[in-house]
Formats: structure tokens, sequence, C-alpha cells
């Protein structure tokens, strides 16, 4: 029997939260649950009235609330498979896991999804109520375990296949994240440098008199640009706001305007070194996702649904479902790959053995690996290439600048003469 909290007086009450268990006078049976009160005793005193005797009460800390991702959706799977094979029933499991999270967020998404399934709904459906967490693939692999009585060997091949996909993500992101960063701070030290530090230099020749040098002329004339005021800000900052702004924009039609993002997407495949990398990282992917859902018994045509949507890439989502019509009128997945141009050969003839052999599951598993390796290889060859260009070039930005401010001070003396 268990004792559970009345959300709407918690709502209305304030004070602590504190976790009991003990036993009930009337029934003599084991109850557990939460109440809320001021202090301890309040608590004790509450559950007193009810005719309960405590064994043991603990106030909950209060943890700040933070955003759920896909790294707490992954742990909760690894988790939940764990204690499934341990032997634990599915509920208890739950609770287990959800009360044990760090991310309270977390903790009440699972309790509330757990209270679904207690009700009888099918852990499938209960996951298909959240899809901003747990999107089709998920609840695809979910269904198919249910289904086939595996679900604690699916949920960790999904864990399995989500982190190989976060880790993917991470690392593309970083290789992007980088250079990205390294032009902005480098924006940002020129601005400071011509609005602050250059018209200090520019009072001071001009105390001396001396004919500045050609460089240091057109330097002080770009800061005087920077300086001036034609509306109620500096030129520097209205170039820094617009600079902001254009990435705003940027960002925000990237996000709410579908034919803008497709071509982003196609740009970024295309875009010098690092769409390679993109290609390679949307490969991988694409190729772990279908051999994860081809595993777990998922039919081949609705996998290949789940897939576009894991794809990461527009061009590849939208290709996956050209993939999908063809493969649904009976052409081989082989064969329907081969019309978007999109798969290099070798992935294209693992494919074609995996089709051949009844083993496509395994040979997409191993291109998988293949190209997040060669993922891996990229990312590690262009972090090492790009610090010593980097380097160069911001040296070579501040280096220009201090030959430029320093030249007068060599012409002195002939000024003095």
């Amino acid at each position: 029997m268990a004792v559970g909290t009345d959300k709407a007086k918690v709502k209305k009450e304030s004070g602590h939260t504190f976790t009991f268990e003990g036993r009930s006078k009337s029934t003599n049976q084991a109850v557990k649950g939460d109440v809320v009160a001021r202090n301890e005793r309040e608590a004790r005193e509450k559950l007193m009235r009810k005719g309960i005797q405590i064994i043991s009460i603990v106030r909950i800390k209060k943890t700040r609330a933070k955003k759920i991702t896909q790294g707490d959706v992954t742990v909760f799977a690894r988790q939940l498979a764990t204690m499934m094979k341990a032997g634990l029933p599915l509920l208890q499991a739950f609770e287990i896991v959800a009360k044990g999270h760090s991310n309270p967020s977390m903790t009440k998404l699972l309790m509330d999804i757990r209270g679904d399934i207690e009700q009888g709904s099918a852990m499938s459906k209960a996951f298909a109520k959240h899809p901003k967490y747990f999107d089709k693939l998920f609840c695809n692999l979910v269904a198919a375990g249910e289904e086939g009585g595996v679900l604690e060997d699916l949920l960790d091949k999904l864990a399995t296949y989500k982190e190989k996909t976060e880790s993917i993500k991470k690392k593309v992101k970083s290789a992007l994240t980088y250079p990205t960063m390294v032009i902005v701070v480098a924006v940002g030290l020129i601005v400071l440098m011509m609005m602050f530090v250059l018209p200090s230099f520019k009072s001071v020749y001009e105390g001396m008199g001396a004919k500045l040098p050609w460089l240091t002329q057109k330097l002080m004339d770009i800061s005087d640009f920077f300086v001036a005021r034609p509306l109620f800000l500096p030129n520097g900052l209205w170039i820094v706001a617009i600079f902001v702004g254009l990435i705003l924009v940027f960002l925000h039609f990237n996000r709410t305007s579908p034919s803008f993002h497709k071509r982003v997407d196609a740009a970024m495949l295309k875009f010098p070194i690092f769409g390679d990398i993109i290609q390679k990282a949307a490969i991988a992917r694409w190729g772990r996702t279908c051999a994860t859902l081809f595993t777990a018994g998922v039919p081949l045509v609705e996998a290949l649904d789940s897939v576009a949507g894991a794809s990461g890439n527009v061009i590849y989502e939208e290709a996956t479902q050209k993939i999908r019509g063809q493969v649904a009128q009976g052409i081989s997945l082989t064969a329907s790959m081969l019309g978007t141009q999109l798969f290099p050969n070798m992935f294209m003839q693992m494919a074609s053995i995996g089709e051949e052999s009844g083993s496509l599951d395994d040979m997409l598993n191993k291109a998988a690996g293949y190209y997040e390796e060669e993922v891996d290889t990229a990312v590690a060859n262009i972090s090492s290439l790009m610090e010593p260009i980097i380097m160069v070039v911001l040296g070579g930005i501040v280096g220009v600048i201090l030959v430029a401010l320093y030249l007068p001070l060599f012409n002195l003396g002939n000024v003095v003469g």
C-alpha cells in the first residue's frame, strides 16, 4: 500500500517536503509517501493524525530544476535496463531510477510516465505523450521490446545507440565551435583596440607633430571611423550590434523557416573541410539508427521513417523519405540509396553485402563504426591544424597593429633633428 501526495494540496501548502515510511495502525500494512510541512515535528504530527506509525522520515532537499537533455534520457535508459536485468519489477525500477535522478525536472517527467504505466498504458504510448524528450525512434524500439518480451535488452541497445550518436554530435559541434569562438574573440579584440587603444596613441602623435607613416595613418583613419558618432552610439558599437543581430536573425530563420534550414544544411555539406565531417557524421548516424531498429525487428519501411528524423540533416532526411517510398514499392535498399547520390561507395557496398547475406543490421553497424572513427580522426586533425593557423592569423593581426603604432616612434629622432 502506498500513500501518494495530493498535488493540488502540495501547491497550496508552503513548507518542506518530507518522504516517509511507516505502518498503518488500522490495517497494519506498510505505507510510504510524501508529506508537506514547515518542519519535521509538524510532519510527524500530520502523519500521526492519519494513523500512521512512522518508521523513517527524511526531508527532501530542494534542488533547482534544470532543462532535460538527451544525456538525461540516455542515463535513464541505461539505468532502467540495468534494474530490469537485475530482476526488479518495471514500476519499482521506474520509481528507483526517477527518484535517484539528479535533475528534478527529469524526476517529475519519469514519475508522470510511471503513473500512466501504472494505470495500464503501454510503456511506448506513455513515452509517446512526451515527444519533446522521447522521439519516434525511442518509442518504436520500446514498442518492439514490449511486443518481443526483450524490453531490457532493447533499452540497453537504445542507451548504447544514444551514447554513440550524442558523442558524434558533440564532436562535430566542437569542431565547428572552436574556430567560431576564436573569430568572435578576434573581432571583439580588434574593435576594442580601434575604439580605445588607437585614439590614445593618436593624441600622443599629434603632440609630437610627426608625420605618420602610411600604415599608421590608415589604422588611425579606421579608428576614427570606429569612434565617430553619426548617431547616439559610436560606429564600432553599431558594427558589433549589427554583427550580433545578423547572427540572431540567422538562428531565428534557421529554426523557423524550413526552406532556409534546408539551404543551410545543403551549404554545410559543401563547406570546405567541415562539410566532409558533417557528411560523415550524418552517414554514421543514419547507419547506426537503421541498424538499431532493424536489430529490434522493426520492419525496414517503418524503420526508415524513424531514420529520416534521426539523420540530423534535412538533405539526408528528404533522401531517406524517398528511399522509404522506393523500398515500399519493392526496390532494394541499396538500389534506392544509389539514386540519392549521398552515400559513399564503401557504405553502399557494405549495405549491399548485408542485404545479400541477410546481415544488414550487422553490416550497417560496422559501416557506422567506421565513419564514426573517420569523424574522430578528422576532428582531431582539424583541432591540431587549426590551433597553429589561428595563432598565426591572430598574431599577424595584432603584430600589424603594433608595428603601425610604433612606426612613428622610430621617426622621432628625425623630427627632433
